[in-house]
This record gives structure tokens, sequence and C-alpha cells, in this order.
């Protein structure tokens, strides 16, 4: 992490009691990818349920694997992870039923609160429409938050926390992007004031800091960490497997 994206950690991440601890994301794998085995099942692609904690998974409820990933708004290798494995999972495991997804966040600062509250803001359905939109605009509004001014510096770390996620979610566009998903301002101002989602997205930090995860992006299937695997390249051959191993698949 450069100095400049610390010095931004440590404005942004004051007064939220989420920390810095976990700011690091952590580096991405060299391994080769393996091809996903093949199943013929009903397609689950339509479907997505809400956790408790607002944790939103798409598939099967029932599906023999449970793939859970612990992501940033703001870890530049998440962004690389759904980039690369947003095709390969909704094409092949997820609709035949053998693999659900379920998205947790992790907030590593003042950004991702807002990013996530304005992701989970709206229909349910459309959930992961916008969570790969936020992910895949990344690039552009992570330089406006590196290169902040200072009357925005003022702006984002002092006052009330609503009004400092609205003036972080105006600077870096993300009442825009609400906009094209059908959000207008109103409701997007009542989605980053909502205390009840914010106690959801720290619940589901709880939950990431109980299993264990130290960084972004981090994976768990059926509820038990995997190890040293921070990619799509690395996390494709271990979930291959898993597949693989599941009953009635072609040896």
């Amino acid at each position: 992490m450069t100095n400049r994206r610390l010095a931004l950690a440590a404005l942004i991440a004051a007064g939220l009691g989420v920390g810095t601890a976990s700011l690091d994301a952590a580096p991405p794998a060299k391994r080769k990818a393996a091809p996903l085995a093949s199943s013929t099942a009903h397609n689950w692609n339509g479907t997505i349920a809400v956790a408790a904690n607002g944790a939103h998974t798409l598939g099967n409820p029932d599906a023999p694997l449970k793939l859970t990933e612990y992501v940033s708004y703001t870890c530049p290798h998440c962004a690389h992870f759904t980039r690369d494995a947003e095709a390969p999972l909704r094409l092949t495991v997820v609709p035949r039923g053998q693999v659900s997804v379920t998205v947790s966040n992790v907030l590593r600062n003042a950004v991702d609160v807002a990013a996530a509250l304005i992701v989970n803001c709206g229909d349910d359905k459309r959930f992961f429409v916008r969570h790969n939109a936020m992910l895949a605009t990344q690039e552009k509004w992570i330089v406006q938050a590196e290169s902040l001014s200072e009357p925005q510096k003022q702006r984002w770390g002092n006052g009330p926390l609503p009004q400092r996620l609205r003036a972080i979610a105006s600077d870096l566009g993300f009442y825009d992007m609400a906009q094209k998903w059908g959000i207008g301002r109103p409701q997007a101002d009542r989605c980053l004031g909502d205390t009840a989602m914010l106690d959801k997205l720290k619940a589901q930090q709880d939950a990431a800091n109980t299993i264990g995860v130290k960084g972004t992006p981090s994976f768990s299937i059926n509820g038990a960490l995997i190890e040293d695997a921070y990619s799509w390249d690395a996390l494709q051959p271990i979930l291959s497997a898993r597949v693989a191993a599941l009953p009635g698949q072609p040896s």
C-alpha cells in the first residue's frame, strides 16, 4: 500500500469503528487455473437470497458447495477477482446448482461504507448488478479518492456520519451511478443514513473476523476459510476439484 493510500485510509476510517487493521489487500496468487467440471441442473442464476446480516447469495440455497467471497469495494484485487470469476461462475457451476456464491462485505474505510450502502440500496434482485458495476468502475472513482483536496478532506472527515458519506458519494460519482440503477438522490440519501443496514455490514465484518479473514479478497467454502487463495486463478482449481468430487460427477 502506498503512503498516499495509507494517509487516505487513516483519514476516512476515523470515527467509523471499523478500524484499519485489514487495509492491505491480500497479494494475488500466481497459480494456473483449471477448468471446472461439468454437470446438468436447473438454472439457478436468477435465485437470490439475503441473510439476516444482509449478505446476498446467488444460486441454489441448497448447493452442496457454498462459496463466500469476502470483499472490499476499495480493494483492487477484489475488482480483479470479480472481473475474472463472474463469467465462469455464472456460466457453469452456479446455474447448475452445484455452487452458490455469497458476497460478504469487509469494511476497510469510509469509502467502503458509502459504496456498500449504495450497492445495498434498492431491489435485492438487482444486488449483483450493482455489486459488479461498483467493482467494474473502481479504477475510475478510486483515483478521485486518492487525490482529495483540503475541502474534501474536511467534508469526509468531519460531521455526522451520514453527512460524511453523502460527501463521499457526491465526490466519487456514486449518486450518478445509483441514478443509472433507478435509484434517485432522495432514496440514495436514505440508504446512506440507514443505520440498520450499517449494523448489518458491521455484522458481516464481524463474521469475516471470526472466520479469520485477514485480507481481501478471501474465500470460504462451506464455512471453512481457504488459505492462500486470493484470486480466481488460485481459487478455480480448488473449486474445480470440489465440484469434480461431488456425487454423480464423471470420474
